[in-house]
């Protein structure tokens, strides 16, 4: 279970927040390719201010699974807490872009993700105890600037996985290729969608960030020149942005 001390964060309708979800002492929060479907169905489902059936929740996993998810025509009958913008998801650790939606939208959105997930994960690999850190970090994002630096940030953090230094902006110019094939690649997060290759677009709100990049295209490059020039020095001059 997560434990937000409402006093201490308040967050407004129509703000973005950068949130990120930490396993507790680092441990890892996806076993295997189940576990991702599992949590890419809690932010879709568990966004919702109703409650979310047995029977939904069988039905939603097996959509995601199927594929059906990655249609424009699936009926949408929630009530969303919040528009998720952009998402990540990392072996100990989840990234998401938000924009509250309802009054207490992101705490109550982060309060279901956190504990289904956890009550699912418990069961599954039969333990007790926290999953994640009692607390999801949090950073309101204040202009477009800002906004484009971590869409670019969340959706390049999975180069970690192969170049762990990819934070230190130590890469060979002949590995970007590959790097930019890997992240195209890489099922876990929303940059496919962002660049016009379906995956699972009826979780995220794209509208705003494709106006803001200039749709598809612009999406791609932004992030090919983020990797090409390593970012330059932004990573170190918006390090507040990021959570880790």
């Amino acid at each position: 279970m997560i434990n937000i001390k409402e006093k201490e964060r308040q967050f407004e309708n129509g703000g973005v927040c950068h949130l990120v979800l930490k396993g507790i002492d680092g441990r890892k929060i996806f076993n295997n390719i189940d576990d991702y479907y599992r949590f890419i169905f809690s932010i879709y489902e568990f966004n919702n201010s109703s409650p979310v059936s047995i029977q939904k929740r069988r039905e939603a996993i097996a959509r995601f699974k199927r594929g059906r998810s990655k249609t424009s025509t699936m009926e949408d009958d929630r009530e969303k807490l919040v528009e998720v913008l952009a998402f990540c998801f990392m072996p100990n650790h989840v990234h998401l872009l938000v924009k509250q939606l309802d009054d207490n939208g992101i705490t109550e959105f982060m309060r279901k993700v956190g504990t289904g997930y956890a009550n699912y994960f418990n069961k599954k690999y039969d333990r007790e105890g926290h999953l994640f850190q009692s607390k999801f970090n949090s950073v309101h994002i204040k202009s477009d600037t800002q906004f484009k630096i971590v869409f670019a940030y969340i959706h390049t953090n999975p180069i970690s996985l192969i170049y762990s230094e990819w934070k230190q902006l130590r890469i060979k110019t002949e590995d970007v290729n590959k790097i930019k094939e890997f992240l195209k690649e890489y099922k876990w997060s929303s940059y496919l969608d962002y660049i016009g290759i379906k995956n699972f677009s009826s979780v995220t709100d794209r509208e705003n960030l494709l106006n803001l990049l200039n749709n598809e295209k612009g999406c791609q490059e932004f992030i090919d020149n983020w990797i090409n020039y390593k970012g330059k020095n932004r990573i170190e001059e918006n390090e507040d942005l990021f959570l880790e």
